[in-house]
């Protein structure tokens, strides 16, 4: 069943009583704003993963670190 139009004006008019006119312009600025809000935030989550992330090199061994402590003082001539 679906709700003819004298209903649709029922429903109208009992909701605006209810909330008046101010009420529900002020609702849908709210809602609106909540919207634009949620979109700005989205973005900048998107500019933010878009950037390449810059990660510091690793460390690099010195070639003497590199050598083990049993070679370094082998002195049998082996």
């Amino acid at each position: 069943m679906q709700p003819g139009i004298w209903q649709i004006l029922i429903i109208a008019v009992v909701v605006l009583i209810l909330f008046g006119r101010g009420r529900i312009s002020e609702m849908m600025g709210d809602f609106g704003k909540g919207i634009s809000s949620f979109k700005k935030g989205m973005n900048e989550t998107d500019q933010a993963s878009a950037k390449p992330r810059i990660e510091p090199p690793a460390e690099t061994a010195t070639p003497a670190e590199t050598v083990a402590p049993a070679e370094k003082n082998d002195t049998t001539g082996n």
